[in-house]
């Protein structure tokens, strides 16, 4: 169970629910937060992360034969994304990574960080490795700007949206035009007795100001974006959590299949949403073609800009031009679709029509 952090004691915090419990979704003013935040003015309190480190000589070269991602070159201070997959292909683990030159440190969801050390320390045989699940004694407080004053502080920056070595994007959008650009992202590592210290009166904002930048930012989310089938193709994490040269791993069959294939059999997409009624859709409503259910909203959010927007996973074969429903319950909202991962292979920027020819070891 997590720890409610000790900035909810901060006037106007309002814990959040779910996979944000024990963090403030808001103080207050939602989206004055919002605007705060993606300005850079303010930070939010993301210390209900889980943090697992890794430790000792074998650690990269180990994590690399585990993960979707090249890492043995990974110098102290970067960044990286990985993912642990099923044998058939299926995300179980989505890591935000940083090497320190001794430790790697792998910031995940709340949930996740005592599975992923149990998983873990299943795996290190005689390799020269030492796991902890640390999440008791790290906080992690996440910015759209680097905090100068936090220099010190062990730092990941989200990759999203650049296409990684060795990665590939599925979308429509150039590179040049994809809105990730308008949320560059920074996470840092705390000592949790230091964060209210480190925040100091620095103007924060809740959890829901950072759910909004991330969907407008197109960025899929563990446990959100992901179910028990959920390939990387589906979400477009291509581009920043899989190496598709790299040595095997479990589940790369899959990752070079689909890839070779051209079309996952679902695609995340960008929904703005009928702003006329005073409510939002909640995840896990359906999303309706006509009267046939062709998907599910994942995530949801009231951007200060847009109004409500969501993200949804559909099936490959609607079409990009189609004007969807969202129902919840009994609720009908009228949905826009935007297109992240492209329906077929002929439509990504930079691939030819017809491509099958896919890299794998």
């Amino acid at each position: 169970m997590t720890t409610p952090s000790p900035l909810l004691s901060r006037p106007g915090a309002v814990e959040g629910a779910g996979a944000d419990a024990g963090v403030a979704a808001h103080y207050g003013e939602p989206l004055r937060e919002q605007r705060a935040l993606a300005a850079g003015t303010a930070v939010v309190d993301l210390s209900h992360r889980g943090v697992v480190t890794v430790s000792g000589p074998d650690r990269l070269s180990w994590l690399n034969t585990l993960s979707s991602q090249q890492v043995t070159g990974l110098q102290p201070g970067d960044s990286s994304e990985l993912l642990l997959l099923s044998v058939q292909g299926r995300i179980e683990f989505d890591a935000r990574v940083v090497d320190d030159g001794g430790t790697t440190w792998l910031i995940v969801e709340a949930a996740e960080a005592g599975p992923l050390a149990e998983w873990l320390n299943r795996m290190k045989f005689m390799l020269r490795v030492e796991i902890n699940d640390v999440s008791s004694d790290w906080a992690v407080l996440g910015s759209t700007q680097e905090v100068l004053e936090w220099s010190g502080l062990q730092a990941w920056r989200d990759p999203w949206p650049q296409v990684g070595v060795g990665g590939y994007s599925y979308a429509v959008v150039p590179e040049d035009r994809h809105p990730g650009l308008e949320r560059p992202w920074f996470e840092y590592l705390v000592p949790a007795a230091e964060l209210e210290q480190t925040v100091g009166d620095r103007p924060l904002a809740g959890v829901l100001a950072a759910e909004a930048l991330r969907i407008a930012a197109w960025r899929p989310r563990l446990g959100a974006e992901t179910d028990d089938k959920t390939i990387p193709h589906e979400l477009d994490l291509l581009r920043t959590a899989v190496h598709l040269a790299k040595g095997c791993y479990k589940g790369q069959e899959t990752i070079a299949r689909v890839h070779n294939l051209g079309h996952p059999p679902r695609r995340l997409v960008f929904l703005q949403l009928d702003g006329s009624q005073h409510t939002m859709p909640a995840p896990g409503s359906q999303v309706l073609l006509g009267e046939r259910k062709v998907g599910t909203v994942t995530s949801v959010a009231q951007h200060y800009e847009m109004g409500p927007v969501a993200l949804a996973v559909i099936k490959r074969s609607v079409a990009p031009d189609e004007i969807l429903t969202v129902m919840d319950g009994e609720e009908p909202y009228t949905a826009a679709q935007e297109v992240i991962v492209a329906p077929d292979a002929g439509q990504v920027v930079g691939r030819p029509t017809g491509f099958l020819r896919g890299t794998r070891s």
